[in-house]
């Protein structure tokens, strides 16, 4: 793949539409789509072509990257009613990087090579601070060769690592999430019993920076904790999309996993209690619910 390398993006939400900035930015011609036409609309300034039709985006792409909601929305889109799939060319490559299922990227991955689509399943992490620096942590599953020919697209994006064949992406970013959801609840505990045991949080944290509690999820949604701002990076009713979908895979493989399952109930506990659209770091208006001590925040 080169800088001539033509690629559709589908999908131009909250990380979406800073990744198909830079790609344009970085020359590549990148024609995007959007099911709310408004989000991709943006892009236009930054030399991005608009598709109303996902299909249109995907249909003359040497690369179509697909970064959706979930993996139902990537089985509508790409082979369902949108027929993004049936439009790319046989040699072309599809990339998704939304957070999906392992066996949905296994499945989809059959299907595009039906079609004679190279298949790449390749999850980020980092949020929109990441998408938006091209600072994206990118787990890929796939062919070696493929992988390799696809660097110099995603290196506007951030950093690639190549762990495994087609749905090793999705495993590793559900790891990814396990790690990030329970660091979110620790940090968020921790708080929690620095605010109620009489110390100013905001000074615990300053403390804390730079020793071993220190990490990106402590110094970003610690921040967001104390200032009461939970305006959506990365929104809780995803997060317990993921940690369900790590919980479930975990049970059909044999596996207990306490810690992760506590998690998952303070986040579906949040999403239930009307917090959904909020930022995961308002796992502490759960854990204050929880304690009997709810008041009102500001959610932006």
């Amino acid at each position: 793949m080169t800088a001539s390398s033509r690629i559709g993006f589908i999908g131009t939400g909250i990380m979406g539409g800073h990744m198909a900035r830079r790609l344009a930015e970085a020359g590549f011609a990148v024609t995007a789509w959007n099911r709310s036409p408004d989000k991709a609309e943006v892009l236009a300034s930054f030399g991005v072509g608009l598709a109303s039709e996902a299909a249109e985006a995907a249909r003359h792409a040497d690369i179509v990257i697909a970064m959706l909601s979930s993996g139902p929305v990537c089985d509508e889109v790409l082979f369902g009613t949108h027929a993004v799939a049936a439009a790319m060319s046989p040699g072309s490559m599809l990339v998704v990087m939304s957070s999906i299922p392992v066996e949905t990227a296994r499945r989809q991955g059959e299907r595009a090579a039906e079609k004679g689509i190279r298949y790449i399943d390749a999850p980020v992490s980092g949020g929109e601070k990441g998408a938006r620096e091209g600072t994206l942590a990118i787990m890929a599953g796939g062919a070696a060769s493929a992988i390799d020919a696809l660097a110099p697209v995603l290196a506007p994006l951030g950093r690639v690592t190549h762990v495994g064949p087609v749905g090793a992406g999705s495993l590793a970013k559900l790891a990814n999430q396990l790690i990030v959801a329970s660091n979110i609840c620790a940090v968020a505990e921790a708080l929690l019993l620095a605010e109620r045991g009489g110390a100013d949080p905001a000074r615990v944290r300053e403390a804390l920076l730079g020793g071993f509690a220190d990490s990106t999820v402590f110094r970003q949604h610690g921040r967001r904790m104390i200032e009461a701002d939970f305006v959506p990076g990365g929104p809780a009713k995803y997060q317990i999309k993921d940690t369900g979908t790590a919980l479930t895979l975990a049970a059909s493989l044999g596996l207990r996993l306490p810690v992760a399952t506590e998690v998952d109930r303070i986040f579906r506990g949040l999403v239930d209690n009307g917090g959904g659209d909020l930022d995961h770091s308002a796992a502490i208006l759960e854990l204050r619910r929880m304690n009997s001590r709810g008041r009102q925040i500001r959610s932006g």
